[in-house]
């Protein structure tokens, strides 16, 4: 094995053990903040416009997603890189964003009735099962991207790919379906 083979296993090693800590903790706080029996008070109603940022945040790291994807069947690559950059920076944003409206604000009840209730909750409950099972991939997927380690990027990226893609899309869904409720 050639040094520079084992340098970066070990680089892998590390940077994995971080994708993994990053992975457990994320979702941990965002459940903390979710079921908080008092919420932050920040002063102001402005964060009641963060669910709607989101949305077009969501729908925005769908269309770079998609993007990408038409990129690297085309084997553009450069383009491929910035739609799947713009994607992962658009996901921290809307994570940041996510967070301090979850630690501020009271969740809204879905208000439907008959089996569009079911539709929403299995949507909502698929979304945020994947949600917090994409990190791992995710962050595994765009270091072996950037890392230029297109093998293991392929293998990772088939399953983080459709599952980041499906949060997304069903992100936008879960807002469209429980909008109507908002009392803001």
């Amino acid at each position: 094995m050639e040094k520079n083979s084992l340098m970066n296993n070990a680089e892998d090693k590390g940077i994995i053990r971080i994708v993994t800590v990053i992975a457990v903790a994320v979702p941990i706080v965002v459940a903390v903040l979710l079921f908080m029996p008092t919420k932050l008070d920040l002063a102001s109603d402005w964060v009641y416009f963060l669910p709607h940022l989101n949305a077009v945040i969501n729908t925005a790291a769908t269309i770079a997603l998609i993007a990408g994807l038409i990129f690297i069947k085309n084997k553009n690559i450069q383009l491929h890189r910035a739609s799947m950059t713009t994607a992962f920076t658009l996901g921290a944003v809307f994570l940041v964003s996510y967070v301090i409206y979850h630690a501020s604000a009271e969740s809204t009840s879905f208000g439907g009735e008959g089996w569009i209730r079911s539709v929403y909750f299995f949507i909502l409950i698929t979304h945020i099962i994947l949600a917090a099972v994409a990190l791992f991939p995710i962050l595994l997927a765009y270091y072996y991207g950037y890392t230029d380690q297109r093998d293991k990027h392929r293998k990772v990226v088939r399953f983080a790919y459709p599952i980041w893609l499906y949060v997304t899309i069903s992100g936008v869904v879960v807002y469209l379906m429980i909008s109507p409720y908002y009392s803001f």
